[in-house]
């Protein structure tokens, strides 16, 4: 099944009260999904990463969404990513222990 995984790279200035998912280490995050794609052909062939903007659940950042399944992973670290590609890319099994919301974004209802 081919997926989208879209994370959140959106910077604020400094000392902003809502924080950014890039002063989380969000950038890092992005740059371990991008250089796996690239050492996995198969991987590349049926995956997408995309960074964003502000996707909204600051406070639970860095946050990586999945489609089309629509799973919101939140406080993911770049330790996080090799559990995330094994796991929820390539056996469809989601990372628990990340998920902050399923279908929708956070707080919506």
């Amino acid at each position: 099944m081919f997926k989208h995984v879209f994370i959140c790279v959106n910077q604020r200035p400094p000392g902003h009260p809502m924080g950014s998912c890039a002063e989380k280490g969000s950038r890092d995050i992005y740059s371990a999904f991008a250089d796996a794609l690239q050492q996995d052909p198969q991987l590349m062939m049926t995956t997408v990463v995309t960074p964003t903007g502000c996707l909204g659940p600051c406070g639970m950042g860095p946050t990586v969404v999945v489609y089309p399944e629509g799973i919101w992973y939140g406080n993911v670290k770049k330790e996080d990513v090799k559990e995330i590609i094994e796991s929820h890319l390539k056996e469809d099994k989601p990372v628990e222990r990340l998920i902050i919301s399923k279908g929708k974004p956070p707080g919506m209802f």
